[in-house]
């Protein structure tokens, strides 16, 4: 059934993203620069070479994984082709890869390795657009011309074939593959991906798939923002839209009409590492961002873009670390949830699973917390991170709790709720 498929990632709830190839060496995103260029930028010429100076001596898989742990993250996703085309795996049907770097080794197969060892799930994020295939494009012709592909040509069905054998190689190769994260653009149907999930599926079938390169798939993606309202099948959300209802944005779903989903988001403003862009979220607003999500039953996955050396930069480790530390405290508020009872009232955010409800309070106000909506009987109140019992009166869909005065903790304070 598909709900075995996906019952770890619905437990899991945060994991790591990770951007990274060659272009971190030029603070540059990864492949627009050539496929939308600005004056000044980067030369398509000098990002192809990118790939002769690659030598990232300093990487180590395990300090990856070691701290996706710290930050309570469930699973990874790392970049294995991006839009340019460039693999950072030892792919046998082409030339633009790691092994052919300065580096000269497998990120991939290493990562896939450290990953097995800790038993930490790890997903393929792979491009279906390549702008170094002659099959994608008209590779004589810069790819700012023609990086929407061009199915048209006859020499289209080689690079669907190309596409299919990679991902063959990713699906044998390195293990399980707990998911195939695609990003494939605009007319994502030109990919036959009715074709492609099929011989995911024969490969390996509890591999996940994303919705990104068309055909409904496992799972929605939304991409550096959060829905206003919980993902419901049939209905596609566009993010934080003014036209959404109230009405919608307050419903609770029943079980069987959610649809699944992931926000993807930057610590800062760019996915692949940038030595410029020093706009870090804070430690609150990503915390914050995490129990949004999860309150409409999501999955978060934050993303790092490793430094051209191989290693993570401090900022994103200290925001990172400063989650796990709440995590630690308040995890069982996140981890095995769902959406809450409660939705739409400004200032908290609810989540639930079986047994209790877990009140995530942005705005600290006054020693009573009042809550309207609740309608299971609660047996008992207390502070999640402590262990604090609190005293409470319910009375016809009132819930009012005595609390401290100043909020406990100024990033998200939870009450958790045992509920009958």
């Amino acid at each position: 059934m598909a709900y075995d498929r996906t019952s770890w990632y619905r437990k899991a709830k945060f994991g790591m993203f990770i951007h990274w190839g060659p272009y971190s060496q030029a603070s540059v995103e990864a492949s627009w620069p050539i496929m939308v260029p600005t004056p000044g930028g980067i030369t398509e010429a000098a990002y192809r070479a990118l790939p002769q100076t690659f030598n990232p001596v300093k990487f180590d898989p395990h300090t990856f994984v070691d701290l996706a742990r710290l930050a309570g993250q469930e699973y990874m996703v790392f970049t294995t082709k991006h839009h340019d085309g460039f693999c950072m795996f030892d792919s046998s049907y082409t030339d633009y890869k790691i092994t052919n770097t300065p580096y000269g080794k497998d990120i991939v197969k290493q990562l896939s390795k450290a990953c097995e060892e800790d038993g930490m799930p790890l997903g393929f994020y792979y491009s279906p657009p390549d702008m170094h295939h002659p099959g994608f494009r008209d590779t004589t012709k810069l790819a700012k011309e023609n990086w929407h592909g061009e199915p048209q040509r006859p020499e289209w069905e080689s690079y669907l074939q190309y596409m299919q054998l990679e991902l063959a190689e990713l699906l044998t190769r390195y293990g399980s593959a707990a998911i195939i994260w695609f990003d494939g653009l605009n007319n994502q149907e030109k990919y036959n991906g009715a074709r492609v999930v099929q011989m995911i599926h024969d490969l390996q079938p509890a591999t996940l798939v994303n919705d990104r390169i068309g055909v409904d798939a496992d799972y929605e993606t939304p991409e550096q923002f959060i829905p206003t309202a919980i993902p419901t099948k049939g209905i596609v959300l566009t993010g934080i839209d003014p036209k959404v209802s109230q009405q919608l944005k307050n419903a609770i779903p029943r079980p069987e009409d959610f649809r699944l989903w992931e926000t993807c988001m930057t610590i800062n403003n760019t996915w692949a590492y940038n030595k410029n862009d020093r706009d870090f979220k804070s430690d609150q607003t990503l915390i914050r961002s995490l129990v949004e999500v999860a309150s409409r039953g999501g999955n978060f996955l934050l993303n790092v873009g490793p430094q051209p050396d191989g290693q993570i930069q401090p900022e994103f480790q200290q925001r990172l670390r400063a989650i796990g530390d709440w995590l630690t405290l308040n995890g069982d508020s996140i981890y095995d949830s769902t959406f809450g009872p409660i939705q739409g009232v400004a200032g908290l955010r609810t989540t639930a699973n079986d047994k209790s409800i877990f009140v995530h309070v942005f705005d600290w106000k006054a020693a009573v917390c009042e809550i309207a909506g609740i309608e299971a009987r609660v047996l008992s109140a207390r502070l999640l991170a402590n262990g604090q019992p609190l005293k409470f009166r319910q009375t016809e869909g009132k819930l009012q709790i005595d609390v401290p005065v100043q909020a406990p903790d100024p990033k998200v304070s939870v009450i958790a709720l045992k509920t009958y």
